[in-house]
């Protein structure tokens, strides 16, 4: 049989997700011991027990100083600063992409605006941002809502262009107005892959939002990874990280989930 046409069984595809893990852990590890046998106050790659240390001081030992659990504090402060810019980003590109890709008017002028706003790198424009909204919290909202509200927008617009021409005349045929496509028929199947393209751009909100919290916060996964970096303290950064990886993956899990149960008809929906 040809390679390309074998598919593993169920015990298999578990072994098989599981392994380039296990493999990158056994070498982090491996080089872990190796350096703290030769230097024990290498700080490069620390070992398991002393992120075990890291992580227990971060999460379940109050700060001396301000007496909150720092993790937890951090972790509530980015999520909620994250889920607010998500929810602006599909929101506005949820309109801009029906806009765009739906009504030709709209189109012919937000098409290549939409275009070119995608390719301005967000990261370049944060210091403008923190000159026009501060350094509070909007800033932070805001890089991401410029960084993903264009990337959403235009993946909505091509989705509502390919929406079957048949579609939409049979609904004129039968007396809907251009407002009652939009809501009853273009709508619909725009919704489930708003979820989809949320899915996609996850990891650049991500992106930004640390980005945004490293230069100009008090609090938040971002600053605190890149406050401890001045001390080399990557017992600390590296749980941090992996702490970031886990909160995008149960996010993704969520939409992806919430795609199947709330439009288990799309097809994207099951991939």
């Amino acid at each position: 049989m040809r390679l390309i046409n074998r598919h593993p069984d169920r015990s298999s595809r578990l072994l098989l997700v599981i392994l380039p893990f296990a493999l990158l852990l056994g070498f982090y590890f491996l080089g872990s011991a190796s350096r703290l046998a030769e230097n024990p106050n290498d700080k490069l790659l620390p070992s398991a027990a002393q992120m075990t240390d890291a992580v227990k001081r971060m999460a379940f030992e109050a700060d001396k100083r301000s007496g909150d659990y720092l993790l937890w504090k951090d972790t509530a402060a980015s999520v909620q600063r994250l889920a607010l810019g998500l929810a602006i980003s599909a929101a506005v590109g949820l309109c801009l992409g029906i806009a765009a890709g739906a009504i030709p008017l709209l189109g012919a002028p937000l098409s290549p605006l939409l275009t070119v706003l995608s390719m301005v790198p967000p990261l370049a424009i944060l210091p403008i941002l923190f000159i026009v909204f501060g350094l509070g919290e909007l800033s932070k909202v805001m890089l991401i809502v410029i960084g993903i509200t264009p990337l959403l927008a235009r993946d909505l617009e091509q989705r509502a262009r390919e929406i079957p021409v048949e579609l939409l005349i049979k609904a004129q045929t039968l007396g809907a107005s251009s407002w009652t496509l939009i809501v009853r028929v273009i709508l619909p199947q725009m919704l489930p892959r708003l979820l989809i393209s949320l899915r996609l751009v996850l990891g650049a909100a991500w992106l930004f939002l640390i980005a945004a919290e490293a230069i100009a916060s008090t609090d938040g996964l971002g600053y605190r990874i890149f406050l401890v970096r001045r001390y080399l303290a990557m017992d600390v950064i590296l749980p941090y990280v992996g702490w970031i990886t886990l909160l995008a993956w149960l996010m993704d899990r969520a939409l992806k989930r919430l795609a199947q149960v709330a439009f288990p008809w799309y097809e994207g929906a099951r991939a």
